[in-house]
């Protein structure tokens, strides 16, 4: 349960109040609580006591989970991204007017993110009149990101199915390896051959279409997973369908996306079974490597497994991941820690995600603050891909994977740290322009709400450093 500290609901109780067309009276009398108290309360004012935390659920008929789900302050942040924009310099929204849009209408919140998301694109692309007749767009990326965001990165649908072609797998043959393969033949008709193939191509169909080709320089771990990957778009079709049909993923490229993302949701649901996998992450404490080896997966695959452990009633620890490359580009993000990661810039230096790549593939161990206050347990560890051969180039890549400092100890990495001590923290925030720390030396763009002025009589660390 989240700690009552963390706890910034009003906007959602009071949401859920009108929707069932209830006077702050009769809730708050229905509560046992004055209809002041539950009005300080909707305005984040007072805090939310578990026991009150249950009653509130009962009377708005909701999952307690369902109040204190961080969506609202990922919204919050989002927005505060895209206001941090110049095209609002002149603007003078504050903060509180940002969260109380979320709080009060995220719908309205949202459309105001896709609305900037088109302009984003629109100025990348240096497109400079749009087509009314064609359909509205969303950097497919983003969508993607979204999708998994609103489903909590978890898909029960291709949970079942992996649990029942595993069972099947582990029938035709002694290993998950040659039962996979054995699966692939005798249930689609296609043998499983490693080959030579072109530069850059890692699986290829046969023309006959009766085999899948390998890359017979991948890693076993990769090699592994793309059979599993392949499997996945030939034996779930019909639950892909269904969930991409449910979602809100009907524009530009993001459908396609969807379907290579949740045949790899699926490829590791295949390898990493949920109760096993679980049990595994539970005994072992969330040590990646030790489990990896478990189950024959890489560091990554670990790691975004570990993100989906949704299960009602048997769920992991709430994770974030995001992964970035050597030049700060975020390719993957997904949080249910609470920890904003940001939608279209990079994000803060001080995150340790960065000094990963100073000493690589080591694992990197961080208590971060944010501005607010809100203290996470964060990771990291630099990853290659490619490379197999010589002269062939690699791509650098770090994993950052973290969770809140109040779940701390449940991963073996925190053992020995004071995550709430004084002095171990380091003081870190989203981005450049919505980070409000002056003091940050290593500030590479100026807040958004603040103008740049310098007295000549000082020098800051920062050349934004002295702002008013």
């Amino acid at each position: 349960m989240v700690a009552e500290a963390e706890m910034q609901i009003g906007g959602r109780i009071k949401r859920l109040r009108r929707q069932k067309k209830l006077s702050q009276a009769d809730l708050a009398q229905a509560l046992g609580i004055s209809a002041s108290y539950l009005n300080l309360i909707e305005h984040n004012r007072r805090k939310v006591t578990v026991p009150l935390l249950f009653s509130l659920a009962g009377q708005l008929g909701v999952e307690p989970g369902e109040l204190v789900d961080s969506d609202e302050g990922r919204l919050v942040g989002d927005l505060m991204e895209a206001f941090g924009d110049d095209l609002f310099a002149d603007s003078d929204i504050t903060n509180l007017e940002i969260r109380d849009l979320a709080q009060s209408n995220p719908a309205a919140a949202r459309a105001v993110l896709r609305l900037y998301d088109r302009y984003r694109r629109l100025g990348q692309t240096g497109v400079q009149k749009v087509d009314a007749a064609e359909p509205p767009f969303h950097m497919a990326t983003d969508a993607i990101s979204d999708f998994l965001q609103e489903n909590a990165n978890h898909f029960p649908a291709l949970e079942a199915a992996a649990e029942r072609i595993r069972s099947d797998i582990d029938n035709f043959g002694d290993s998950f390896e040659s039962g996979l393969k054995a699966y692939l033949f005798n249930v689609f008709g296609q043998e499983v051959r490693l080959a030579s193939l072109p530069h850059g191509i890692a699986r290829q169909r046969d023309p006959s279409g009766r085999a899948i080709l390998i890359s017979d320089l991948l890693p076993s771990e990769t090699a592994q997973f793309l059979l599993a990957h392949h499997l996945g778009e030939l034996a779930t079709g019909s639950e892909i369908d269904a969930i991409i049909g449910a979602s809100n993923l009907a524009e530009g490229d993001a459908p396609a996306l969807a379907r290579n993302v949740l045949a790899a949701y699926f490829a590791g649901a295949l390898i990493m079974p949920y109760e096993p996998f679980l049990k595994a992450c539970r005994d072992h404490r969330y040590d990646i490597e030790r489990i990896g080896r478990r189950f024959a997966a890489s560091f990554e695959q670990v790691c975004h497994r570990m993100t989906t452990l949704q299960r009602k009633g048997a769920q992991g620890t709430p994770l974030h991941l995001v992964r970035t490359d050597i030049a700060g580009n975020i390719s993957k993000r997904f949080s249910l820690s609470g920890i904003h990661i940001p939608r279209h810039s990079g994000a803060c230096p001080r995150w340790n995600m960065y000094e990963a790549f100073m000493a690589p593939e080591r694992i990197h161990v961080q208590v971060s603050q944010m501005p607010d206050g809100q203290r996470y347990f964060c990771i990291a560890r630099t990853i290659t891909k490619g490379g197999y051969r010589y002269n062939a180039p690699k791509s650098y890549l770090s994993i950052g994977l973290g969770c809140s400092a109040h779940h701390a100890r449940d991963m073996v990495y925190a053992d020995g740290i004071d995550v709430f001590g004084e002095g171990q923290a380091v003081p870190v925030g989203v981005g450049c322009r919505t980070c409000p720390r002056m003091e940050c030396g290593q500030r590479a763009h100026p807040p958004a709400d603040h103008r740049f002025s310098l007295d000549g009589s000082s020098r800051p660390e920062s050349f934004y450093g002295r702002m008013s």
